[in-house]
């Protein structure tokens, strides 16, 4: 929100109220002064108002877990266990999921209560790759290297899908980069060649490459250089 409106929002002032006290350099977010009304702020910030705490602000939170088998990618179901039972931490209803995997689908899952943050991962413009190690029930083609580059029709969705990257590691796995995360994606890919994909697990998404200290169901909060990334 931008901090002008914020500040209007306030039951003792008006939009050129709040204006006024910025130009005069009565706000502070985040223990400096902050002159201009255009300046975005979340719930993250501090910001105070001469000697008027308006907001605290909270902690911001960051998590990778390795996802394990028959887990759902929810903050709640009312048959299966989510990612979040897998967290032992506080207030953890308040994150969200950043990038989902299929119930029986392991590996990379990224979680936070910063909204702006996870919308930099998963939103189409910033064409993040992910990356998949994929095992199937039938052999893993040369064809299917050189039309997954090309991309493939989707019939549902009226539409190709991007370029992406296979690479055959045995007859029967390979890596698999993709720039998209639709509907059941990479199994419909396969599926286009009657191949059924027997495990997926997610290697990384971006920048974030899954730890390889992690056990299946096991977490750890992101460091500071890591959040920055992106």
């Amino acid at each position: 929100m931008r901090l002008d409106r914020f500040l209007s929002n306030l039951p003792t002032l008006n939009r050129q109220q709040a204006r006024l006290r910025l130009s005069q350099g009565q706000v502070r977010v985040n223990d400096e002064v902050v002159r201009e009304p255009l300046t975005e702020v979340r719930a993250f910030d501090r910001i105070e108002l001469g000697e008027q705490l308006l907001q605290a602000g909270r902690a911001a939170r960051y998590y990778m877990l390795n996802k394990p088998q028959g887990c759902v990618s929810a903050t709640r179901d009312p048959r299966h266990r989510t990612v979040l039972d897998l967290l032992d931490e506080a207030d953890r209803e308040e994150l969200h999921i950043a990038g989902r995997l299929d119930f029986n689908s392991t590996g990379l899952i990224l979680l936070s209560n910063d909204g702006l943050w996870s919308r930099r991962l998963t939103q189409p413009a910033s064409e993040i790759s992910k990356t998949y190690l994929v095992q199937t029930e039938q052999p893993i083609t040369e064809q299917m290297r050189l039309r997954f580059a090309q991309g493939l029709y989707f019939r549902f969705e009226d539409l190709v899908t991007r370029p992406a990257q296979l690479e055959i590691l045995t007859s029967h796995s390979a890596r698999l980069s993709i720039h998209e995360g639709r509907y059941h994606q990479i199994k419909r890919m396969f599926g286009q060649f009657g191949n059924k994909v027997l495990a997926l697990h997610r290697e990384s998404m971006g920048p974030y490459r899954l730890d390889p200290q992690l056990a299946p169901g096991a977490y750890r909060a992101l460091s500071a250089t890591e959040i920055g990334l992106i």
